[in-house]
């Protein structure tokens, strides 16, 4: 796989030597095993998979090598360029503008841009109604482009389906940029809906049904279907396509039960089903499906608390913490410097948009063992800086050296 340029700041000596081990040992990413580090009063069991990914990398070298390649120049992001507030504030610090928050609130007017400016779009991708608004003064929107390409992949498996005649529904955030801008380019070729989860999946499977009356629709779907959209017609012929941050087993289980739901209403046999459901397969990124899977085999294991480190809007980093959340108390941060002290603890609460301030959260006894991973936007440097504060409540700091070095060799 290609290799990036990205600043040295969120690198990290010791977690790029464990990984470069560990893909030695298991090239084929066949083992899911956490690598097991044992420091005696404290043992951490650290995922196979987590940290930056490819679309993550991309995006970081072309927004921070354009801000190099453009003194003088106005450079503006649409939106944050990764869920990660450590990388915004560092463009943010550069220079560079946002001209929408994550919501797509305007905070810079389309009116105030020139066409000499500069402007990024961030990996999410964006929609195409922004496209045309960029070209309508004067700025080309795909020049600089970090749009990762999985995402992508997403949107040419909704075009291609649509092709067919097939209504596209999309498992996504409604209000994520992602999946605002995969709605914008699947309702350009084809009726298009959104479900946010199972809860919603099950409403448009009475719609599909014909339990629920069409006249409900407009209501229950609002913000989340195309123009035009025919609950009678356009739902006879389906393909399921997902936010590729989404939970690999919600989306698989949403579209197992669209399928369920058309073969009963049409008496569709397993033979002819695809008629009437669209074969999409998996359109996860192989990243969220790497690091949900490395977090499955960290739950094999015992462990006294689990640590997700990450940004607090991060969609792919929040289904990590409601992984480990199933088992055992978690902590969702967004750097080392949420760990106060030993006893003190500040954590984000996704579920109630929320930070929680807790205490008392490192067991009394020793030794402590704590499961850790992190975002597929969060920089190593933060896992490694985790690590260190850590160590640091057990007089251990000096031991992260050691331990780099044991596995660079």
């Amino acid at each position: 796989m290609k290799t990036f340029n990205v600043p040295i700041i969120y690198r990290s000596p010791l977690i790029t030597a464990i990984k470069n081990k560990r893909k030695q040992q298991d090239r084929m990413k066949k083992n899911f095993k956490p690598t097991a580090l044992d420091f005696g009063a404290l043992k951490i069991l650290l995922a196979r998979h987590f940290g930056f990914c490819y679309g993550v990398e991309n995006a970081i070298e072309i927004a921070f090598r354009t801000v190099e390649e453009n003194p003088g120049r106005r450079i503006f992001l649409l939106s944050e360029m990764i869920h990660n507030p450590h990388v915004n504030n560092d463009l943010l610090e550069k220079g560079v503008q946002f001209i929408m928050d994550t919501a797509g609130r305007q905070l810079v007017p389309w009116e105030d841009l020139q066409p000499d400016d500069i402007v990024i779009i961030p990996a999410f991708g964006t929609t195409l109604e922004i496209e045309a608004r960029l070209n309508e003064l004067g700025i080309s929107p795909l020049q600089y482009n970090t749009t990762c390409p999985f995402v992508e992949r997403v949107w040419n498996k909704a075009e291609q389906i649509g092709q067919k005649d097939y209504t596209v529904i999309v498992h996504g955030k409604p209000g994520h940029e992602e999946t605002r801008a995969t709605f914008s380019h699947s309702r350009h070729n084809t009726p298009t809906v959104v479900v946010k989860d199972m809860e919603q999946a099950k409403i448009l499977g009475a719609f599909i049904s014909g339990e629920r009356p069409a006249a409900e629709f407009a209501e229950l779907f609002k913000g989340q279907y195309s123009p035009g959209f025919n609950v009678e017609t356009d739902l006879q012929r389906v393909g399921v396509v997902n936010q590729t941050t989404m939970l690999a087993t919600e989306t698989q289980a949403i579209a197992d039960y669209i399928r369920s739901v058309i073969i009963s209403k049409y008496a569709a046999t397993e033979d002819n089903a695809a008629e009437r459901f669209a074969d999409t397969r998996d359109t996860l990124c192989y990243a969220t499906n790497d690091n949900q899977s490395a977090v499955n085999g960290l739950l094999q294991e015992d462990a006294d608390l689990a640590i997700v480190v990450g940004g607090y809007n991060s969609s792919n980093t929040s289904h990590l913490v409601e992984l480990c959340e199933e088992k055992l108390p978690t902590y969702f941060i967004s750097s080392e410097e949420k760990i106060v002290s030993a006893n003190e603890i500040m954590h984000w609460d996704f579920h109630h948009k929320q930070e929680l301030h807790s205490f008392r959260f490192l067991p009394d006894q020793t030794p402590v063992t704590i499961m850790l991973t992190s975002g597929a936007s969060c920089p190593d440097a933060l896992v490694e800086g985790v690590i260190r504060k850590l160590l640091g409540f057990y007089g251990l700091e000096h031991k992260a050296d050691e331990l780099a070095a044991a596995w660079t060799n």
